[in-house]
Parts: structure tokens; C-alpha cells; sequence
């Protein structure tokens, strides 16, 4: 493995000695500790120190800045005792790979399975669960950050160590060996990624490496990350590309974007990706609050389209708080918008008082990741409750309906294949004075809702730093005998053999017909797609409404449709009309 560039990190070299590289700008000295012995680095004149030394896998090391604060490697690839411990030495060729390259499948043919990985067990549970996830027609895992994170228990956005997998869930190798069963059964495997922050437990760059922050620009998570720094663009990409060569995952999930300063980094690390990164093709998807439809038309796969999420929520439960108060209003037609056009904010004035998006219809369907629930949407409620507890499940069959087919791109939460019912809540594992600080936070955040006005009811959200509060939300599969008698899982796959007979192939090509409000919480919507029209209708509201659909095949009717197409509530109608 020869370095094509000067890289961060401990990194082996043609000889099997290894280069070790820190970017560290105000320390005036720095040493390697490597296995006890202290050995100094050369300062290369752009704030990096440098050596090279004879190592051995597993081999421990840190590094002591001015001879007096001793860190773990920033960019460390192994830290098997968490993050104030010393990195380690991985071991480049003890994982023997099963298969070669991706998992050799088109993004239109994707459907997503996010989860957290903590709790279904760990790196050999999830890989364990493969099978059965394949047999849903699941065809593309996406997984909540692995960097490592203070304590035992994290959503994982509070990685502070992002080249190192967190030891919490397994090895190295055995997320190799998660990745690798998943390509075995033509899966595709993404990877969250945070490049917009880090922790606030385990991070020491900003008292040896000061310019990786800019104090001038404060983000939700304090001093926003300077990507004006060449060494701090680099230091991204190189994570990035040794994701997706390394660990062979098929594409990248991006946290608020909106957050990372200057914008022009996210062209920057898309074209390094294209020129350095793997043979298989590479999925980049972004959440963005600023629905920067330019971004997509850019090499950008696709976006999380929370619009789609927050209007059928509305429609769904009537919520009006929070974020749900853009879409309050008209929600109907803010979600037939999304339908047609992609996004429901293209440039307008929010409730909020400022522009939000860029015009987003001559975009294909499948540049939208489309959910009726994910993590945030869950587990950013107070008690992290799901759709299953609140809605009627006739109601949420259509949700889940609507979810898989449409020519987007669909995400479906860990359990909601099933209809899980535990909930997911927000956890962490900080020590004092922090954990107060997070749960006092946590409280505070809800203030603002009506349900959580009073003091009281504030101290019944759940402790993030409880024990209970993680094992609350553990997700086991069921039983095979369980799911063979879930009807919510007939339903499901149901749903997604519709979706692989109509639209999987087509989805690229697909062009909106058109989107209209019917009546009240009850939205047509149609494609064109290579052969065919695909139309679907459905009632979310009280009163029975015409379908209106083009003659053709009806491929799905749930609930009261009558023979002249009238819709009774909580009724859905598609048709694929043939050309």
C-alpha cells in the first residue's frame, strides 16, 4: 500500500515500515510514543510532523505535543480501548475478502434500510440478520456513523476519531465481513459520515491544531470546521476514500452539508472521490437543510428529502410544532409539490423568515431519499415513538405505500419492515459534569412545545445517559416464525415486489405527470416511466374522494375502494397503464 500523497495517520509503506503524519500547527514540538518509547517527528513546514518506524499490528502508539499533552493519533484507523486510549496498528491484510468490488447494483434499484448498529446487536448480529433483510427486499443497508464516540452508547454523531470504527460493535474485520455478506447478496452498503462536527467528548485537536476550527462562523455544534485549510480538506477526503476502499462500502451518506463552509468542499471531495476513489460505483447522498437542488445536478446521487417526511407527518397525525409548522398550512399540496417536483421549498419564505431551497422539477425522482420515519424523525421526539403507536394502521399502510412506490427513492427505519414497535430514543454515555449538561439540554429542547410546557413534563423525557434508555431501544429481528405471521410484513414485501416489477428499473428515466390535491389530504400523483404510466391516488382525509386514475391495471387497492373508484379514508389506488 504506497501512499499516492502524504496522508494523516499511520499508514504502511512498500517496505512495511510505517509513515506516521499528524497535522499540528501550534505545537512547537511532537513526538511519537510508540510502545512506550518516545521518538521524535520532523516538522515538514506546513504545520505536519512526520516518522517512519518498523511496527507491528497491534502495536499501540499516541502522540505528545510539547512534552506535555499526549493524544491519540486524530486520524487513527484502531482504537481499540475508546478514545482516550492510545491508537493501535490495524491489521492491513488479516481480513481475506469473499468478493470483489461492490455489490453491483444501479441506484435506482435501491431500497433503504437505515440502522443503528449498537442496537441490533453489533457488527456479526447485523451481518447475521442479512438473510432474512434480503428476503424483505431490502436491496441497500445504510448505516448510522461508526467513528468512535465517547462512552458505549451514541447515535454516533458525536464521533470525535472518524478513520476508527468504534470497537463498541466489533473489529475492524468484522465490519469488513458485514460489508462483504451484504455485497455476497447483492446489497449495497452506506456508510453516515459526519464531516460537520465533532463530539464533545475525546476531542483534542483544538488545543494542538487551533485552525481546524474558525471561531468567526459558530455553528449548533460551536466553532464551525475551517474547510478553507487545505490539511483539513485533506484530512476529510483521505476518511472518506479510506471508507470506500478500504471497507469497500458503496457509497456515503453526508450529515447536514448545510453546515460545512465554504460549500465548494463538497465539489472538492466528490471530484477527489471520482479520480481516487474505487473501480465500483460510489453512491454520495447528503442531508441538507438548504434543499440545494444544485448539488444534486452535480454528481450528487441523492438527498434526504425531509419535505416528503414532514408533510406526510402532518397529513398523517396533524402535528403543527417545530418543523412541522412549515407544512401546517396546506400540507396536501406542500406533499404534492414533492411528488412532482421534489421539493416543497424551492426558494420561498419559510414561517421561519427565510429563503429555503433552489427549483428542484428537472430533476429524476431518484435524486430524492424519501421516509415516512428515520432516526431523527423518531428519536427527536421526546419519547422516540413511532408511527405503529400513533396512527391507525390502516393509515400507515398507506404511509408505508406511498414510501415504496413512488419513483423516489425509498428509506425504511430499522423494525418498520415489521412494524416494530420499541421506540427510539436519543442515548449517550458521557461522563460528569457532561451528562447532565446533555440531559438538562435534551429537556430544554422540548420547552417550546405545548405538551412540554411545564416543568414537570419535562422531567419525564427520558435520561439520554441512562442504561434503560438505550436498551429501551434495541430493534431484535423477530423469530422466523413471528415475521412468517406478521401481516405488516406481507404487506411490506408485497410492496416492494411492485416496486422491482414497475419501477426499480425505470426510476432514472421516470418524469412527473403531474401532482393535484383531490381534496382534503387526498393527492394524485403520475409518471411517465419507459413503457408505461404509473399513477397512484390516495385519501388521508374524511370524506370519500374520486380516484381519478387513467384507465389501466390496477396493481394495488388497500382498503374501501368501490367499483365506480371512490376512495373511502385511509384508502390508496395505483394503476400502471401501459404504453
Amino acid at each position: 500500500m504506497t501512499p499516492v500523497r502524504r496522508r494523516l495517520g499511520a499508514w504502511r509503506q512498500q517496505d512495511g515500515t510505517y509513515e506516521f503524519r499528524v497535522w499540528a500547527p501550534a505545537a512547537g514540538s511532537v513526538a511519537l510514543i510508540l510502545e512506550g518509547k518516545v521518538l521524535p517527528m520532523l516538522e515538514e513546514g506546513d504545520g505536519c510532523h512526520a516518522c517512519v518506524h518498523a511496527c507491528a499490528p497491534g502495536m499501540r502508539y499516541r502522540y505528545c505535543m510539547d512534552g506535555s499533552l499526549s493524544v491519540p493519533d486524530p486520524a487513527s484507523r484502531w482504537q481499540p480501548d475508546g478514545v482516550h486510549g492510545a491508537s493501535a496498528i490495524p491489521d492491513e491484510d488479516a481480513y481475506a475478502w469473499r468478493t470483489t468490488g461492490g455489490a453491483g447494483r444501479a441506484w435506482s434499484e435501491a431500497v433503504l434500510y437505515e440502522v443503528h448498529v449498537g442496537a441490533v446487536g453489533g457488527y456479526r448480529a447485523l451481518e447475521a440478520q442479512l438473510p432474512a433483510l434480503a428476503a424483505m427486499g431490502i436491496t441497500a443497508l445504510q448505516l448510522m456513523p461508526l467513528a468512535t464516540f465517547g462512552g458505549s452508547r451514541n447515535w454516533g454523531y458525536d464521533g470525535v476519531l472518524p478513520y476508527a470504527p468504534t470497537s463498541v460493535y466489533g473489529s475492524p474485520d468484522e465490519l469488513k465481513s458485514l460489508v462483504d455478506a451484504a455485497h455476497a447478496l447483492r446489497m449495497l452498503v452506506l456508510l453516515d459520515v459526519v464531516f460537520n462536527h465533532f463530539g464533545p467528548e475525546g476531542n483534542h485537536l483544538a488545543a494542538y491544531s487551533p485552525a481546524f476550527f474558525r471561531e468567526d462562523l459558530r455553528t449548533p455544534w460551536g466553532a464551525a470546521i475551517d474547510f478553507r485549510q487545505p490539511w483539513v480538506q485533506r484530512y476529510f477526503i483521505e476518511n472518506a476514500l479510506m471508507w470506500l476502499r478500504d471497507y469497500r462500502f458503496d457509497g456515503l451518506r453526508l450529515d447536514a452539508v448545510h453546515a460545512i463552509h465554504p460549500q465548494t468542499f463538497l465539489q472538492t471531495l466528490r471530484e477527489a472521490i471520482h479520480d481516487d476513489g474505487p473501480r465500483h460505483p460510489v453512491y454520495l447522498v447528503v442531508e441538507n437543510e438548504n434543499n440545494a437542488a444544485s448539488l444534486l445536478d452535480q454528481g450528487y446521487a441523492a438527498q434526504w428529502n425531509d419535505d416528503f417526511h414532514n408533510a406526510l407527518h402532518v397529513v398523517l397525525t396533524g402535528e403543527h410544532e417545530g418543523y412541522y409548522a412549515d407544512f401546517a398550512a396546506a400540507p396536501a399540496a406542500r406533499l404534492a409539490r414533492v411528488l412532482s417536483e421534489g421539493f416543497a421549498w424551492q426558494g420561498e419564505i419559510t414561517r421561519r423568515g427565510h429563503a429555503r431551497g433552489e427549483p428542484s422539477g428537472g430533476l429524476s425522482p431518484d435524486h430524492f431519499v424519501v421516509f415516512a420515519q428515520n432516526h431523527d424523525q423518531i428519536g427527536n421526539r421526546a419519547f422516540g415513538d413511532r408511527l405503529q403507536v400513533s396512527v391507525a394502521p390502516a393509515r400507515l399502510q398507506v404511509a408505508q405505500a406511498l414510501t415504496a412506490l413512488t419513483p423516489m427513492i425509498p428509506l425504511f427505519f430499522m423494525g418498520e419492515p415489521w412494524g416494530a414497535r420499541e421506540p427510539f430514543l436519543f442515548f449517550t454515555d458521557f461522563p460528569p459534569p457532561l451528562d447532565a449538561a446533555v440531559r438538562d439540554g435534551r429537556r430544554a429542547e422540548f420547552g417550546h412545545f405545548a405538551a412540554f410546557a411545564e416543568p414537570h413534563a419535562r422531567a419525564s423525557i427520558p435520561d439520554p445517559n441512562a442504561v434503560e434508555t438505550f436498551e429501551a431501544s434495541r430493534c431484535p429481528l423477530p423469530p422466523p416464525d413471528a415475521l412468517a405471521d406478521n401481516a405488516w410484513l406481507g404487506a411490506f414485501k408485497a410492496n416492494l415486489a411492485l416496486r422491482r416489477r414497475y419501477l426499480a428499473d425505470g426510476a432514472a428515466q421516470a418524469r412527473s405527470l403531474g401532482a393535484a390535491v383531490l381534496a382534503d389530504h387526498a393527492v394524485r400523483a403520475g409518471w411517465q416511466l419507459p413503457g408505461g404510466q404509473w399513477w397512484l391516488t390516495f385519501n388521508l382525509g374524511t370524506g370519500r374522494v374520486d380516484a381519478s386514475l387513467p384507465d389501466g391495471d390496477t396493481v394495488l387497492a388497500l382498503g374501501d375502494v368501490d367499483a365506480t373508484g371512490m376512495l373511502a379514508p385511509g384508502t390508496m389506488l395505483v394503476r400502471w397503464v401501459a404504453q
